[in-house]
């Protein structure tokens, strides 16, 4: 349920943002510049995908990391919990506070994933753009 709320708002977020535009101009420029039937990616081209690639998934985890980190915590205190009252239902206390804690993490975590989301979003535009002009920079 959480990763299709983040679905949902990184979609929202690339509407808002006008991606969906810029990537059919890309694409249609790429047509130009890059004709059917030709050699291909130059080798720097494809490094520079490559390097892309790791900043966009670093950049997720920097997304990610405060929620699991914080998630990993309840759970961690819920298990020392349970082991100091063992008569304790585990999971009926458990799920209801882990549930809100997740709630209020994706509250106070929210503010930081627009930054991070245009980021890479321009470093992933950039990149294509160079790609398909034929430059050697990296996004």
């Amino acid at each position: 349920m959480v990763s299709q709320f983040y679905l949902i708002t990184s979609t929202l977020l690339f509407l808002v943002f006008d991606g969906h535009l810029h990537l059919i101009q890309m694409v249609v420029d790429s047509f130009h510049t890059l004709p059917v039937g030709t050699t291909g990616l130059p080798r720097d081209a494809i490094y520079n995908l490559v390097v892309w690639a790791t900043q966009m998934f670093s950049g997720a985890l920097m997304v990610a990391l405060p929620a699991v980190t914080s998630i990993m915590l309840v759970n961690l205190a819920l298990g020392v919990m349970t082991r100091a009252a063992p008569q304790m239902n585990i999971f009926s206390v458990g799920f209801p506070i882990t549930l809100l804690g997740g709630f209020a993490i994706i509250i106070l975590t929210m503010p930081g994933i627009e930054p991070q989301f245009t980021q890479i979003l321009n470093g992933g535009f950039t990149l294509i753009r160079d790609m398909a002009t034929g430059g050697a920079g990296h996004g």
